[in-house]
């Protein structure tokens, strides 16, 4: 049996911290784990701006009310869904998800939380797991499952090498440069073919 774990942001939907950066006007926001590794050290620095500026979780909710899907996003993962079990593991947070999953046709989705104190600030983020993705796809692997996985950034290259089979997608070039082995791919046509040649 197989099931196929896909990246949230920059595969399916667009970065959520990149459109908040256009959104509150403060361009330090667009990095993301394209750029640091280390997502810890990435979310310890972004709380720290947003108390900085004085910004609040409902800030960045009414800007992620906005994002809509990529182009095809959706029409790719209903075709998927019709194909194979399906999880979204993301590093985003349940209460950033909840508007884009509906958008999705609510597709399962196993990300973090936000730490939010009464009067809305964002004082810390809690992990679901350590090494989230890669963990979850070994613990889908111990319970009988194949694991196909595919994403764009640093982060997701745990689960893609752990994989049956992994591929980047929409990814940068240093990483694709870094990764010569792993399949990438610009189109959900390129993914979703490959997706059905590794499950046949």
């Amino acid at each position: 049996m197989y099931i196929t774990c896909l990246d949230l942001e920059g595969v399916l939907v667009p970065e959520i911290w990149i459109a908040f950066a256009k959104a509150s006007g403060i361009p330090e926001l667009t990095r993301t784990t394209r750029d640091e590794p280390d997502y810890d050290k990435l979310m310890k620095w972004r709380i720290g701006i947003l108390k900085e500026h004085g910004l609040k979780l409902a800030d960045i909710q009414k800007t992620i009310g906005t994002i809509d899907p990529m182009p095809g996003a959706k029409e790719f993962l209903d075709e998927l869904r019709e194909i194979c079990q399906v999880i979204i593991i993301s590093d985003t947070f349940s209460q950033f998800a909840g508007p884009l999953m509906k958008k999705l046709g609510q597709p399962t989705i196993f990300c973090n939380s936000l730490e939010v104190a009464p009067d809305g600030e964002i004082t810390g983020h809690k992990m679901r797991v350590a090494n989230s993705k890669l963990t979850t796809v070994k613990a889908l692997q111990s319970i009988g499952y194949e694991t196909i996985a595919a994403g764009d950034s640093h982060n997701d290259l745990a689960m893609i090498q752990a994989s049956k089979a992994g591929f980047l997608f929409r990814s940068t070039d240093q990483i694709k440069a870094d990764h010569p082995e792993l399949p990438a791919f610009e189109e959900y046509s390129e993914l979703m073919n490959a997706i059905k040649g590794a499950m046949e």
